[in-house]
């Protein structure tokens, strides 16, 4: 059966025209006349039976369908163009990999290790996208994934880089301010600082805290956050205690925004993994992905002296 689409020069003419608010601004963008970008929306328009644009005072503006579709249209062109830039670096002969990754272990730990890897293999692109719970890859565009988590997912292989040691951290002027004669803490001393609390983790505290033996009153209590970024950075801003994985703490603590609290390693039940389909586990892109991801992580244990 025929599909019912209508044609890319007028979806790239009514992106381009939603985006700027003007059909001027689109033909500039787009290299041709404004009476051309008239045409290919009109077109649009009696294609799909809607009006999508209507006229104001200072150019056109989108209808309530517009704007609709036109957020639908510009990530389906994203997409293409995305999926097109890459189909142009396989035929090139480079080979280009979609990585899900973690965000605060993708910037802290990843990134200042990757001009390494793209020194050893520059003809290999790594694209990093930000997914923070388990996802299906089917559908998802994405060849691999670094994740924190427990088992690995059904019908993949993973590659254990490192297990996951949480630290209890704080500023130092945060310290001075409610712990002003304490110069060696204990535990049920952390307990009187504000906690500030993993979103996706209630219970880290309490787990943390029953591992150095106390009960504290209130563990559970505190503000919330998504990401150990945003717990890393509201603690180094005096706003509480934190409980944050240790290689994602290390710049803070070099810099000397933060400070341990007690010198304890406390291993979480999750593990740093790369993840890989089965189907792509023999990718020539992803083995090497997956050498150089094990050298690193064997570099970095042996350093620590963490697991």
């Amino acid at each position: 059966m025929r599909r019912r689409l209508p044609s890319t020069a007028a979806l790239a003419a009514f992106e381009a025209a939603a985006r700027h608010g003007s059909y001027t601004g689109a033909a500039d963008e787009l290299a041709v006349t404004q009476s051309a970008v008239c045409r290919q929306i009109a077109a649009l328009e009696a294609f799909v039976g809607v009006k999508l644009f209507r006229r104001g005072r200072r150019g056109v503006l989108l209808t309530e369908a517009g704007q609709a579709y036109g957020r639908v249209v510009r990530e389906r062109l994203d997409e293409l163009e995305r999926d097109t830039l890459s189909l142009m670096s396989a035929g090139s002969g480079r080979g280009t990999l979609e990585l899900g990754v973690v965000p605060t272990f993708a910037t802290e730990w990843l990134l200042p290790r990757l001009p390494d890897f793209h020194q050893r293999h520059p003809d290999i692109t790594l694209n990093l996208t930000t997914r923070i719970q388990p996802f299906l890859f089917e559908g998802s565009g994405l060849d691999a994934a670094l994740h924190a988590g427990g088992a690995p997912w059904p019908g993949t292989d993973s590659l254990h880089l490192m297990r996951e040691s949480l630290v209890a951290v704080a500023s130092p002027a945060l310290l001075t301010q409610r712990l002003p004669s304490r110069q060696r803490l204990r535990a049920d001393d952390v307990g009187r600082l504000p906690l500030l609390q993993m979103a996706t983790r209630p219970q880290a505290w309490r787990h943390w805290f029953e591992a150095q033996g106390v009960q504290v009153e209130g563990d559970l209590a505190g503000p919330r956050m998504d990401l150990f970024s945003m717990l890393i950075a509201a603690a180094s801003r005096g706003l509480g205690a934190a409980l944050v994985p240790q290689l994602l703490a290390e710049p803070a603590l070099r810099e000397g925004r933060l400070r341990v609290l007690l010198p304890v390693a406390h291993y979480s039940d999750r593990s740093y993994r790369l993840i890989v389909p089965e189907s792509k586990s023999h990718h020539p892109a992803l083995v090497a992905l997956r050498e150089w991801l094990d050298g690193q992580a064997r570099a970095w244990r042996a350093d620590t002296g963490l697991d």
